[in-house]
């Protein structure tokens, strides 16, 4: 069994509220749940308006299988261009952890 995780640090553009802020991040969390069958969610900076950290994780049973879901989930949400990619930070955690 192999379990990935991502973190995407974003910077939102021309967002002025929270409410903004959920109107942008909320449709890149679904879209991620929906295409790649990943549990997603905004998982820091709550309360800023013009930052969120995005987690992901995904579990398989093939190594290879898994890179390549989490590869596509990295570029789904760096074509957005409604938010800047700040970083991104990949674990992957396999048998023998």
């Amino acid at each position: 069994m192999y379990v990935g995780t991502l973190s995407f640090d974003l910077l939102l553009g021309d967002v002025h509220s929270l409410k903004e802020k959920r109107s942008v991040v909320r449709p890149i969390v679904a879209e991620l749940q929906r295409k790649y069958a990943v549990s997603a969610a905004e998982v820091e900076h709550m309360n800023l308006h013009r930052r969120a950290v995005v987690g992901l994780a995904m579990v398989s049973g093939d190594a290879g299988h898994l890179s390549d879901v989490l590869d596509r989930c990295e570029r789904l949400v760096a074509g957005r261009p409604e938010v800047e990619l700040l970083s991104v930070r990949r674990r992957f955690h396999g048998d023998d952890d």
